[in-house]
C-alpha cells in the first residue's frame, strides 16, 4: 500500500509549529513526514527559514514515523557533513530515514557566495555528492576532488543499515538521468499525464521497481474563497517555471515576478478546493500511477484543519483504492 506523508515546510512554519503538526500528523493516521530544506523563504510572507537537520532530531524524537528529507548537497550543505547528519540520524533512529538529494536553487545555496553554475554543472555536482554520500555511509574512506573535494574522510559512527538514497527531478530529461543511479525518485505533482511522462522516463532510464514519491501541492480550507487565497498569498510565488525559479536568490525577487500571477497559473500547479471529497479524487489518479507514496502539501497556512480534515476523510478514502 502507498504511503501518505505530510510535508513540513519550514519556509513557512516555525520549527516549534512543525514539531506540534508531525505529532498531529501522526495521530491522524499520516504514514510519514516529510521535510523541506531552506535558507531563505520563497517569499516574505512565508518568512521562515529553520534548520531541517536540527529539526528532524527533535520531531523524530516526538514521534514514530518514517522520515524523509530533500536537501541539496554542494557548498551550504558539504556532502560530508549531510553523510554524517544522515547517518547519525538513522543510528538514533534505525530504519525511520531516507534522503532525497537534488541540485538545488539559488535562493538556498547562493548564500555562500561562490559562482551560482549552470544546470548541466549542478547535476554534475549533484551525482558527485550523491557518490560520495553513498561511499561514507557505506563505511568507507573517501577523497575526491571535482565539483566537491573530500580528502580522506571517513564516518565513525554508522547506522547499522544506510538510508535509502533518492533523486529529485523535475523534468522527463533529470528523471530519465537519475534511473540509472539514483535509488528511489522524488517528484512534484504536474498534470497527469506530464507526471506518466516522468515517471516513465525514471523507469526507462534505469529506475524499473525503484520507489517514487510525489509531493502533491494543495491547498485545503473548509472556505472555498481562503482555500484559493490562501494558496496564492503562500504559494504564488512557486507555480512559475521552475528552471527560472531556480535562478533567483531573493525572496523579493519572488515577489516581483509573481505579482500578476491569478488563478489560472495557481490551478495548474496547485489543487485547491473546499472538498474533501475532490482532494481523494485527485490523489486517487496519482495513485493509479503506481508510485509508493503521495507527500501531501498544504500550501496555505491552516496546517490544524487540513491535518484533522484530512485524517478523517480524506486518508480513509484514498486507502480503500
Amino acid at each position: 500500500m502507498s504511503q501518505i506523508l505530510f510535508h513540513a515546510s519550514h519556509e513557512q512554519f516555525k520549527p516549534s509549529e512543525l514539531l506540534e503538526y508531525a505529532v498531529l500528523a501522526q495521530r491522524a493516521g499520516f504514514d510519514g513526514i516529510h521535510s523541506s530544506d531552506h535558507f531563505q523563504p520563497w517569499n516574505e510572507r512565508q518568512g521562515e527559514s529553520g534548520h531541517s537537520f536540527s529539526w528532524l532530531g527533535a520531531a523524530m524524537q516526538a514521534t514514530t514515523l518514517p522520515f524523509g528529507l530533500i536537501c541539496a548537497p554542494g557548498p551550504r550543505h558539504h556532502p560530508a557533513m549531510v553523510a554524517q547528519a544522515a547517518a547519525t540520524l538513522s543510528e538514533l533512529f534505525p530504519g525511520r530515514f531516507w534522503l532525497s538529494l537534488g541540485s538545488g536553487e539559488a535562493i538556498n545555496e547562493q548564500i555562500t557566495g561562490q559562482h551560482w553554475p549552470s544546470k548541466a554543472l549542478r547535476n554534475e555536482r549533484l551525482l558527485e555528492s550523491f557518490n560520495i554520500i553513498r561511499e561514507l555511509l557505506e563505511g568507507k574512506t573517501v577523497t575526491y576532488q571535482g565539483h566537491v573535494c573530500v580528502n580522506e574522510a571517513r564516518l565513525y559512527t554508522l547506522p547499522s543499515s544506510r538510508p535509502p538514497l533518492y533523486g529529485a527531478a523535475l523534468t522527463e530529461e533529470t528523471a530519465y538521468w537519475m534511473g540509472s543511479w539514483a535509488e528511489g525518485m522524488l517528484t512534484v505533482n504536474h498534470p497527469l499525464e506530464k507526471l506518466r511522462q516522468v515517471i516513465k522516463q525514471f523507469r526507462d532510464g534505469g529506475g524499473l521497481g525503484k520507489p517514487i514519491y510525489v509531493k502533491v501541492q494543495l491547498s485545503y480550507s473548509r472556505d472555498e474563497s481562503k482555500a484559493y487565497s490562501g494558496a496564492l498569498d503562500q504559494w504564488r510565488t512557486n507555480v512559475l517555471d521552475g528552471a527560472m525559479l531556480a535562478e533567483l536568490w531573493k525572496p523579493e525577487q519572488f515577489d516581483a515576478i509573481s505579482a500578476f500571477v491569478g488563478p489560472d497559473e495557481m490551478k495548474r500547479s496547485v489543487n485547491i478546493s473546499s472538498h474533501s471529497s475532490q482532494h481523494a479524487e485527485w490523489l486517487k489518479a496519482y495513485l493509479s500511477l503506481g508510485v509508493d507514496g503521495l507527500i501531501l502539501h498544504n500550501v496555505n497556512r491552516d496546517q490544524h484543519t487540513f491535518i484533522e480534515d484530512f485524517g478523517r476523510f480524506v486518508l480513509p478514502e484514498i486507502r480503500k483504492f
